[in-house]
């Protein structure tokens, strides 16, 4: 089974993170890519749901180990081409012309956090599962892009205090803080209330696409000027 599989369904497309912990290296960038270029081709879809088949995670961010053996092999192209990857997973997110709802239905950590925050809605089981920025304790600094867009879905005094302690937030937290739609009691509750919101978004494409635009055009602009010289000159640890 691919590490990210996109199924669709009653004119729902529901993407699985299916790789354990799922954890985000090169393959990861490329598959989630490949996923969502599937769900948009198909012009019947009319809403995306990102859920993990894992029991207890959804995505737990960067996979370290796979990037400390790049940087030690010196392979700094792959290093380079998984963070421009994973902008381009961000962006594509943020701009889809489809509604994108997260069915966390576990742990969101980190790089997983940020896929959450790309989404447009997010749903979140309560019974089991953390949201986090852990950045400051794994010595990696949040590239600007990420900042000018998780900004957009958390208030900035709620962000400084998470990325900057690293504390980890429940879902029922999260719910009262308005960052998730609702704290849903288990996993599968978290993806039937998410498919039964899916089903409700029937927006016309073009509107729909044309207001996410608007939204995040200063996102794309942050990620060319500032991310991209970070990336190139591998300035990704502090």
């Amino acid at each position: 089974m691919s590490i990210v599989t996109c199924e669709i369904a009653d004119k729902i497309a529901t993407i699985t993170l299916n790789n354990g912990e799922n954890q985000q290296d090169l393959d990861f960038a490329k598959a989630m890519l490949a996923a969502l270029d599937e769900a948009e081709a198909d012009k019947s879809v009319k809403a995306v749901i990102v859920t993990s088949n894992h029991e207890k995670s959804w995505s737990t961010g960067v996979k370290l180990s796979w990037l400390m053996a790049q940087m030690n092999e010196g392979n700094h192209d792959n290093v380079q081409a998984f963070m421009l990857g994973m902008n381009d997973v961000f962006y594509r997110l943020l701009s889809l012309p489809i509604p994108v709802i997260a069915a966390m239905t576990g742990h969101a950590f980190g790089n997983g956090a940020m896929l959450a925050c790309a989404c447009d809605f997010r749903f979140m089981r309560a019974d089991r599962g953390y949201f986090c920025f852990p950045e400051v304790d794994v010595s990696i600094p949040l590239l600007p892009g990420m900042i000018a867009f998780v900004e957009k879905k958390i208030p900035r005094h709620l962000m400084n205090d998470m990325v900057l302690t690293g504390r980890r937030l429940t879902a029922d937290e999260l719910a009262a803080l308005n960052i998730v739609s609702a704290a849903c009691p288990t996993a599968e509750d978290t993806y039937k209330t998410a498919l039964e919101f899916a089903g409700t978004m029937k927006k016309s494409r073009g509107i729909y696409g044309e207001l996410k635009r608007r939204f995040h055009h200063d996102v794309k602009a942050v990620m060319e000027a500032e991310d991209r010289p970070l990336i190139e000159k591998m300035q990704l640890m502090a």
